[in-house]
């Protein structure tokens, strides 16, 4: 059985390597719908939405892959040749105030428009609602993984490893959002 994780990994590199920004892609949306299914099942259904997590799959295929690989070259550019904690911190902070906003919000946007078919109004309202709190949690949990990321990872695996714990991340607003909407619906 090693062996052929071994041969995957490899394999898994090699198209890292050849084919950066697809290959990154196709990680986000295979980590994006299984994240799904795992809510999914947390949440208790019975039976996996298809439709859901491929449109889960589709934003981290078409979004989240491609925006943390062009994020991370360019954090790579902005700070090139400079390393230690102060650098660190500074594209922590920069990460922060910049993608980590818009980042939560236009998944609240898609989750609620997209996936839920919601209507434009009941997705603002309920974003209004629940961003800020989505976001200062974000605050509390995305520097670390930011830190880790930047100080520990090589880039050819931060936008890996940011898909992974964003899979993490992406259960936990999956299940807030459908908390608030349960809420709704008992209202």
């Amino acid at each position: 059985m090693s062996d052929i994780v071994n041969v995957a990994w490899k394999k898994y590199l090699l198209q890292l390597q050849l084919h950066p920004l697809r290959t990154k892609a196709i990680t986000a949306a295979f980590l994006a719908g299984f994240s799904d299914g795992v809510a999914q099942k947390i949440a208790g259904a019975k039976r996996l939405q298809l439709r859901r997590i491929l449109l889960f799959m589709l934003y981290g295929f078409a979004y989240s892959g491609p925006f943390g690989h062009f994020l991370h070259k360019l954090m790579d550019k902005i700070f090139r040749g400079k390393t230690g904690n102060e650098t660190v911190a500074k594209k922590v902070i920069l990460e922060q105030i910049t993608s980590s906003p818009w980042n939560n919000f236009l998944f609240m946007m898609y989750y609620g428009l997209v996936i839920e078919g919601r209507s434009w109004s009941t997705v603002t309202n309920k974003v209004k609602k629940d961003y800020p709190a989505v976001q200062l949690t974000a605050w509390r949990f995305w520097p670390i993984v930011g830190w880790v990321n930047y100080q520990y990872i090589p880039l050819q695996f931060r936008v890996i490893f940011h898909s992974f714990v964003a899979s993490c991340w992406a259960i936990f607003l999956n299940l807030k959002a459908r908390s608030t909407l349960a809420t709704i619906k008992k209202a």
